[in-house]
């Protein structure tokens, strides 16, 4: 019996002969049976139902085509989670998340099957400009977290095999700067509440390590929000810290941020990003935590990684120079250099008038209504070109005066 050359469809057929709990659940269960246990759980099964894999007797061809299969059904299903996240540190898996601002970025980043999509306030110097996070409001952020809310559902819902079941990352807003900071802890709340009831987050990102700042989290966490925590560079204190610079680099606040995440986790944050801080200061805070770090200029002693869109794919690129990039992100594309000879490529095609050619122009009259219209413009020729003359004329005179700078004009 040859084995069905299609993994999926395969999986389906076994599934549906398995007497026990099913393959395909078991499989599919948040990744926490790893591709050797499930083997050796279910290889008289599977030999059974298909002999010549040979499972049992050790066949190590078989094997790797079953393991492949095991990853294939692993990483193709569920909403990820935060339980689910506490679950691949314990298990030494690593977390991915991208900072996303905003619709076709988000749709990219939920058809990489990155575990969770970061909506960040540094949207505000990315997209908006600004120098710093802080000018971003509540209401902007929401617009952010709508428009990437809407990218993963469209993605989502473009997937086209039933048999396979996208990735649903976990989408997390930054609450921007004055939105949470207040001793009316309430005002935190209903902040996070819009943020998940009008942008579609699942959870809520705030910075500081404070006692206040642990108050604050447990309070919104208890009000029903999940939380992730921030320390080290906090972007939005730049006023307070005095610029964008590394944090924890002396014993005595390197223990300090330790003492920062301990607080946070005990107040019920999920998860903690940790900026710019030594590597060993990274891992001492990781190996310290039972929930997961996500680092970003933190080395490789985290949980996990994350990076802004925009940096990664090198969108700030051009070929003559390089924007500023941060000193920790690395480029995994030069998108940049793309945009800018797909525009060249464009303006020059306009110029020469190579663009449009008639396989881009596509709508077009059938013949009779074409004479029917030429018809038509007969009927009032003369009046339209006394029309034409007269603006020629204005313009003609309009572009004398520019010429000459008259209205302080430079060519």
């Amino acid at each position: 019996m040859n084995p069905p050359s299609n993994h999926l469809t395969m999986l389906k057929r076994v599934t549906s002969m398995m007497s026990r709990r099913s393959f395909f659940s078991r499989a599919s269960r948040l990744g926490h049976e790893s591709s050797d246990g499930i083997l050796k759980n279910y290889s008289p099964t599977l030999d059974k139902v298909f002999p010549g894999y040979g499972l049992v007797s050790g066949n190590v061809q078989a094997k790797q085509k079953m393991e492949n299969i095991i990853r294939q059904l692993q990483s193709s299903r569920r909403s990820v989670t935060t339980l689910s996240l506490a679950s691949k540190k314990r298990r030494g898996k690593k977390i991915t998340m991208v900072t996303a601002y905003d619709y076709p970025s988000a749709m990219h980043v939920q058809r990489a099957n990155m575990d969770m999509i970061l909506v960040g306030d540094s949207a505000a110097m990315v997209e908006l400009g600004f120098d710093t996070t802080q000018p971003m409001t509540l209401e902007q952020m929401i617009h952010h977290c709508q428009a990437v809310h809407r990218g993963v559902i469209a993605s989502i819902n473009a997937t086209k095999s039933k048999m396979e079941k996208p990735k649903v990352p976990l989408l997390v807003g930054d609450m921007p700067f004055g939105t949470y900071e207040y001793k009316d802890l309430d005002i935190a709340l209903k902040n996070a509440y819009k943020m998940v009831k009008e942008g579609g987050m699942d959870a809520v990102k705030l910075e500081g390590g404070s006692k206040h700042r642990a108050k604050t989290i447990r309070h919104v966490v208890d009000g029903g929000v999940a939380v992730m925590g921030h320390i080290g560079l906090t972007p939005q204190a730049i006023s307070v810290i005095g610029g964008f610079r590394a944090q924890g680099r002396t014993s005595k606040r390197a223990r300090e941020l330790v003492d920062e995440a301990l607080r946070l986790q005990d107040a019920g944050a999920f998860a903690l990003v940790l900026e710019c801080v030594p590597s060993n200061v990274a891992k001492a805070v990781t190996d310290t935590l039972e929930i997961p770090t996500i680092g970003i200029g933190a080395g490789s002693g985290t949980s996990g990684q994350v990076l802004v869109y925009h940096d990664m794919l090198g969108m700030m690129s051009h070929p003559h120079h390089q924007e500023f990039m941060p000193k920790f992100c690395k480029s995994y594309a030069n998108v940049g250099h793309a945009i800018t000879e797909g525009l060249d490529a464009f303006k020059r095609e306009v110029e020469d008038g190579t663009f449009p050619s008639e396989e881009y122009s596509p709508y077009v009259m059938n013949e009779e209504e074409e004479k029917a219209f030429d018809l038509l413009l007969e009927q009032d020729k003369a009046e339209r070109d006394r029309k034409h003359h007269e603006a020629a004329k204005k313009l003609k005179q309009a572009d004398e005066y520019e010429q000459l700078s008259l209205y302080g004009g430079k060519d």
